[in-house]
């Protein structure tokens, strides 16, 4: 697919820190830092107190520099829960991005046809260097569903099937150098942790497919699968109660999942498939 489906390098992806050396950029990460802790949260929004702790930056800093963003119209800020929000400029500039790559376009029909067997709730998660993304999502028809996701939030790879997925189709040394980077954002989530990771991405790797039950969200468990495997820069999911992903159906779950993707990376490789780009 060429050097626009490569992963990003993870030293661009990490979360800079208060006492970093440089200066010329450092203005410009800091806002960007600023930009994804508050997308994190999805629609949710985050209190500065939540901001300041998460980037580790000082709450004066951060105070200052949330205001200017909220000026630019690049957050928004609700004076009765003095929650941040992502601004009205974002969804603007968004609208003339030039996206490299639709895949949720492409993976729409595969997302809704296992919802309507499966009865469940699928997800798709891309890469975006240290973290998964939610780009899409198909409800099934079981009455009790799992919606511990909404398009468009973003969590540490390895937090969620879909990142996890993706963490057991990389090479071992990247995957371990990921959660290493990851490592302090994982406390923030249920059980998750670097030791915990190690081990259902072990698992995983075994099984060919990631599973977790009751780690972020009790009473919830997914599975999830990567592709394309010479390059995981996405994953499917399927999220349900745990009652639903017993090991019997997690196999045919896995089934049916490895027969879409089948199709999708047929797909993906197809003239046109890079439905994003223009002359």
């Amino acid at each position: 697919m060429g050097n626009e489906l490569k992963t990003v390098s993870l030293e661009t992806n990490k979360y800079p820190h208060s006492g970093t050396q440089r200066t010329g950029t450092q203005s410009i990460e800091r806002v960007v830092l600023m930009l994804r802790i508050v997308a994190s949260r999805g629609r949710g929004g985050m209190r500065i107190g939540e901001i300041a702790a998460t980037s580790g930056l000082p709450q004066s800093t951060c105070f200052r520099m949330l205001h200017r963003l909220e000026a630019e119209g690049l957050l928004a800020r609700d004076a009765h829960t003095r929650k941040y929000y992502l601004g009205p400029l974002l969804h603007e500039l968004g609208l003339l991005a030039r996206p490299r790559y639709q895949l949720s376009q492409l993976c729409d029909a595969a997302l809704h046809k296992l919802a309507e067997v499966t009865q469940d709730t699928l997800y798709l998660s891309e890469r975006s260097g240290l973290e998964a993304v939610c780009t899409h999502r198909a409800l099934g028809d079981y009455p009790i569903k799992s919606l511990a996701l909404d398009v468009g939030i973003r969590r540490p790879l390895g937090v969620g099937a879909g990142g996890l997925a993706i963490l057991c189709a990389l090479p071992p040394d990247e995957a371990e150098a990921i959660i290493e980077a990851n490592g302090p954002r994982y406390e923030k989530y249920g059980f998750v942790s670097a030791a915990y990771l190690r081990e259902a991405v072990h698992a995983g790797r075994k099984a060919g497919y990631a599973f977790l039950d009751s780690v972020v969200t009790p009473g919830t468990a997914a599975i999830g699968m990567a592709f394309p495997p010479e390059n995981p820069i996405a994953a499917i999911s399927v999220a349900a109660i745990s009652g639903r992903l017993e090991l019997y159906r997690r196999e045919e779950i896995a089934r049916l999942l490895r027969s879409q993707i089948r199709t999708l990376c047929e797909l993906m490789k197809a003239p046109g498939a890079e439905l994003g780009r223009q002359a």
